[in-house]
């Protein structure tokens, strides 16, 4: 098993005054030639949006886009007719294939809104765009997987234009889990939204991360209560 640690610590920021983000990859205000992207994953910023922040209309073509918040509400519009709000138990992912436009903004003029927004890129170009979102049951993903993202169909998750799965756990302290791909040749990004575990000898904290790859599979313990977000990628 290959693993690459990323510490939460040595994480790029940025701050836009009503935007403050912190990313995991080059993008942005951050640039680190060494640090462009895990496999297909090319972009997951943990994204701080204060009340009344709004990300003006703006344009994107071939990148799957998939949108978790934590706290507070986003608002969408785009141009091929969608628009709605999405809120912390919801996901939303986009497939901008041959072009769409967009606007986000915080659906409170006074709360902030967290959130993880995370590009990947297509295993098909120039589709059709798409969006599409649910809300999914936080009770169905305690001391399991719950996939919300994934091509694979089984998973009843929100399709991806990618051979590719999300999936979020809250682990309680002093539970194990398995994490097996799917995807033969896939890597997994691990990102620990909050609690500490250990995958093998590694201790993983709050937002801190561990890039797999060359491994079938790997074993989470949880050293408290923890939540967490696992990305099976191409690394092609």
């Amino acid at each position: 098993m290959k693993t690459i640690l990323y510490k939460a610590a040595d994480r790029g920021k940025g701050d836009y005054g009503w935007l403050k983000p912190t990313y995991y990859f080059s993008f942005g205000q951050y640039h680190n030639p060494k640090n462009i992207h895990f496999g297909a994953l090319r972009v997951l910023n943990d994204d701080f949006i204060a009340g009344g922040g709004a990300f003006p209309t703006h344009s994107h073509d071939n990148m799957e886009i998939v949108t978790i918040p934590f706290t507070g509400a986003l608002k969408h519009q785009d141009s091929i007719g969608g628009r709605g709000v999405i809120k912390a138990g919801d996901v939303q992912i986009m497939s901008a294939g041959t072009g769409v436009q967009h606007s986000e903004a915080n659906d409170s003029a006074t709360e902030p809104v967290t959130l993880f927004q995370i590009w990947v890129f297509p295993k098909e170009n120039n589709i059709k765009p798409r969006y599409d979102q649910r809300t999914f049951d936080v009770t169905e993903r305690i001391n399991k997987w719950q996939f919300v993202v994934s091509a694979n169909e089984t998973d009843n998750a929100l399709w991806i234009n990618q051979d590719a799965r999300f999936a979020l756990t809250k682990l309680q302290a002093g539970m194990k889990l398995d994490y097996t791909n799917i995807f033969k040749g896939n890597g997994v990004f691990f990102v620990v939204i909050n609690g500490t575990v250990n995958v093998g000898d590694i201790v993983l904290e709050k937002r801190d991360a561990l890039g797999i790859s060359d491994s079938d599979s790997f074993t989470i313990s949880a050293t408290e209560d923890s939540e967490l977000l696992a990305i099976e990628i191409p690394m092609n």
